[in-house]
């Protein structure tokens, strides 16, 4: 779970936006990289074999089939706290798919609506729907992924020669671009990149992390002394695969462990073949840097639906099993996370692929990036749909 700061920081954000938007209203296995921000997809009411008419009726979409189920079998469901849930559906709310236009008026208004009426307002207007694959397999995989947090300078220097760059002149028009063994060692992608230095990070680890995880925090050294944060935002990929560096080390039987920690504790030991390990995934991320304002700073990155994530709140899966902008509830059993809460789906990733597959936005710092490296555990997810 996020840990008991956060949970503050986000329950005075969520009563502070709550309030706003109705005042308003009366007068985005290892993590993996986020894609470019899209359009707010048009999403209408999915193909069905069935219309949902009662339980067992089904809805399939591209890559799931969504069984309509009873409220009685989501597990945990009258125990969530719908306030915290709440601020992140009113981001979704910001850029709504279609199929939600009509309910998020209704939506804020609830935002300052206790609990019961929340939920009672959801069992009149919602329908679940148990997901599952194409072959009827409820099962799946749930991950997580983080923003890290990270010193960096404008200019190279002492400890700082890591570059991080924006994206380079004619990437779109050549495609798939240098790879990130040709980005280090052709002179033709360096002449490319001379001018596209956004800032300079300390450990070429730390910067395919930031990679890996599609955006990042960076405590930023300014001339004077003083130390300014700003978000590094995705921005756009060199269009190679995704290798995971994690799955290279397993197959090589190098390490048991392939979670973050796993890898750090390898590379302690070998760091002659630090290079190696970097080379083996070839894909590249570019970024743009954003500002951080104090509100900015209470949520993450913005995800592949257009709006900012919320930590603990906000979900990545398969757009093409669920659509951006519903909500939907999670089950998963184990070690490391016991999760029964609701959930918005947000955000998408090159590795989140299928109908039963999450990656769990848990926040930023130390804490967040533990959580982060070691998630991994059995999921079933309900998606709610407007009746």
């Amino acid at each position: 779970m996020k840990s008991e700061g956060l949970r503050q920081i986000v329950r005075r954000m969520a009563l502070l936006l709550s309030a706003a938007l109705f005042a308003a209203c009366a007068s985005a296995p290892p993590p993996v990289q986020r894609p470019p921000m899209p359009r707010a997809p048009e999403t209408t009411a999915p193909a069905a074999s069935a219309r949902p008419a009662g339980a067992g009726a089904v809805m399939t979409q591209a890559q799931a089939r969504w069984v309509a189920a009873d409220w009685s079998e989501l597990p945990g469901w009258q125990d969530d706290r719908l306030f915290e849930f709440w601020n992140a559906w009113l981001k979704g709310c910001e850029r709504p798919p279609a199929a939600w236009v009509a309910l998020c008026p209704q939506v804020r208004r609830l935002s300052i609506a206790d609990e019961a009426e929340q939920r009672r307002w959801m069992l009149e207007r919602l329908q679940p729907y148990r997901v599952e694959s194409l072959q009827g397999e409820s099962r799946g995989l749930l991950t997580a992924y983080f923003e890290p947090t990270l010193d960096a300078q404008r200019e190279p220097g002492p400890g700082f020669t890591v570059p991080v760059y924006a994206v380079p002149a004619g990437l779109a028009s050549r495609k798939p671009w240098f790879s990130r063994q040709e980005i280090d060692t052709l002179p033709a992608a360096q002449a490319a990149l001379a001018d596209k230095v956004l800032m300079y990070l300390a450990d070429p680890v730390d910067a395919l992390l930031l990679q890996i995880q599609g955006s990042g925090r960076v405590r930023l050294a300014q001339a004077d002394g003083s130390v300014r944060t700003v978000r590094l935002a995705y921005a756009g990929s060199n269009d190679q695969p995704y290798r995971s560096v994690g799955r290279w080390l397993l197959d090589q039987g190098l390490i048991k462990d392939a979670s973050w920690p796993g890898i750090r504790a390898w590379l302690a030991q070998n760091p002659q073949r630090q290079q190696e390990l970097l080379w083996s995934n070839p894909r590249v991320v570019f970024f743009r840097e954003e500002a951080l304002s104090d509100l900015d700073a209470a949520f993450g990155p913005r995800g592949a639906q257009g709006v900012a994530l919320t930590p603990g709140r906000s979900i990545a899966v398969d757009p093409a099993a669920i659509p951006y902008g519903t909500p939907v509830w999670l089950a998963s059993e184990g070690p490391m996370q016991p999760l029964q809460k609701l959930v918005m789906a947000q955000d998408t990733g090159s590795a989140i692929t299928g109908a039963v597959r999450a990656d769990y936005f848990v926040g930023w710092g130390a804490d967040a990036g533990a959580l982060a490296g070691r998630l991994r555990q059995t999921l079933q997810m309900w998606i709610l749909w407007p009746k």
